[in-house]
């Protein structure tokens, strides 16, 4: 793996409170790894959640690494040699994780569920999210399945692209619209977000941080706090808490269209009181 480059030059990263990044998928064939090592370089915290998926090893039909791939591995090795704790919340894609001889891919805790306190005090229950999907998505036969498909259609919408015009930043190809789609249909109801709230209230919490659904979001529409980071295929964004407990969205694919630095520094959205 290769050393951390120094770049004088480089600013230093953002400190936040506690940052929040889930559903890197490093591995698969959308993971936009080089927008990932960008956040990375310019945003740090003493306690860093990798908030599920961060490994795309569940059955891929193709594991696609490259550089940037191991740099990020090499970078977050690096925030944990500098203080950082690295809390690993396992999800569907990277369940075996949960084995000890594969944790020294990252020097982190491993844990299903974890609790977080914010600087206001608020107990905020952090997990991937998966296991209050619908019953039968929680089959791991549609994990495969979803990989599969979704690499596919990945390597079509690759071939098409040479054909095509060339998109804007932050543009979506029609392959990646498809794909929006499907994940909109599957959250229809947000039957998700009850279950995880429901489960967050039941044990005490005052809200969850979730990934799994790849679509960020923050509110308190269902009574406590309901944060979701997001991904790194589509909406490229995470979660950060600042120094007095507020949490807000970074980065989305806005910042890329508006050709603005706000990807590696955030770009808050309406916060959570």
């Amino acid at each position: 793996m290769p050393p951390i480059r120094s770049d004088e030059t480089q600013p230093l990263p953002r400190r936040h409170r506690a940052l929040f990044v889930s559903d890197l998928h490093l591995g698969a064939l959308g993971c936009r790894a080089d927008l990932i090592l960008d956040f990375l370089r310019h945003n740090t915290a003493p306690v860093i959640y990798l908030v599920g998926d961060i490994l795309d090893i569940w059955h891929p039909l193709h594991v696609h690494w490259s550089p940037a791939h191991d740099e990020i591995l090499a970078l977050l090795k690096h925030r944990a040699d500098q203080g950082s704790r690295l809390v690993y919340l396992v999800g569907n894609h990277d369940a075996e994780m949960r084995q000890s001889d594969l944790r020294h891919i990252l020097p982190a805790e491993c844990h299903d569920s974890i609790s977080h306190v914010t600087a206001k005090g608020e107990q905020l229950l952090v997990m991937h999210g998966d296991a209050c999907d619908a019953r039968v998505l929680r089959w791991h036969i549609c994990t495969r399945i979803g990989s599969r498909a979704d690499a596919v259609l990945r390597r079509l919408d690759r071939g098409l692209r040479r054909f095509g015009r060339s998109l804007a930043p932050g543009e979506r190809s029609l392959v990646e619209t498809v794909l929006l789609w499907v994940n909109a249909v599957l959250a229809l109801g947000h039957g998700h977000e009850t279950r995880l709230i429901d489960l967050a209230r039941k044990t005490g919490h005052d809200g969850v941080v979730c990934g799994h659904f790849h679509v960020a979001d923050l509110h308190s529409d269902h009574g406590l706090i309901y944060a979701n980071c997001g991904d790194w295929v589509d909406s490229f964004t995470a979660i950060a808490e600042d120094a007095t407990g507020h949490l807000a969205i970074l980065g989305g694919r806005q910042c890329l269209a508006e050709k603005t630095d706000a990807l590696p520094g955030g770009l808050p959205l309406p916060e959570v009181a």
